[in-house]
């Protein structure tokens, strides 16, 4: 195991990624990803707590991003206007995580077990989002609302463009937006 351990992190997610694709979610062991990853199972086992995490490690930084823009936001704006607001304020950063979203979702898409986690994951985004939405003094069935029918256009929008890169992830969005409008 001779490489240095400073980028191990990022190497396991994308041997995992690989390996997944390769063999399968199920048939793929954290000492092979260590081991395709040039680092070792005890490595492994320091950035994250099962292989399941390996694909979902990136939600902190969003939920995060989403957080601040939303606290952030012109004090003006309703929900609705706040949350996209927020989504476009992600978008460079899921535009830099392209690359490993998109097999990411592949193998999501591809294993029952892993897309049961991702809805779960989804939906604690939206308790995120609807949290954030009461602070700037949303009521709570308003803020509940806005952030799970926001959140769906923005997994819907972030989904669609991970399988077709065009129209861009910004068109995306805004289309999402006006539909969810207009049905409302």
């Amino acid at each position: 195991m001779a490489k240095s351990t400073s980028n191990a992190r990022v190497r396991l997610q994308q041997a995992a990624v690989e390996l997944f694709l390769e063999r399968g979610y199920d048939r793929t062991t954290a000492a092979e990803i260590a081991d395709r990853a040039g680092v070792t199972e005890r490595t492994f086992f320091r950035h994250f707590l099962d292989k399941r995490e390996v694909l979902f490690d990136g939600q902190a930084v969003l939920v995060k991003a989403l957080t601040s823009s939303i606290a952030d936001a012109p004090a003006e704006l309703g929900p609705l206007d706040t949350l996209f607001r927020a989504f476009r304020a992600v978008t460079p950063l899921l535009e830099d995580n392209r690359p490993f979203s998109q097999p990411r979702q592949k193998v999501i898409s591809a294993t029952p077990a892993l897309h049961e986690r991702e809805l779960s994951k989804l939906e604690a985004l939206s308790d995120g989002l609807a949290s954030a939405l009461r602070q700037r003094g949303v009521s709570e069935l308003p803020a509940v609302l806005a952030a799970r029918a926001g959140m769906a256009s923005f997994a819907h929008a972030t989904l669609a463009w991970l399988e077709d890169d065009q129209p861009s992830l910004a068109e995306r969005l805004d289309l999402a937006e006006r539909a969810l409008k207009s049905v409302l």
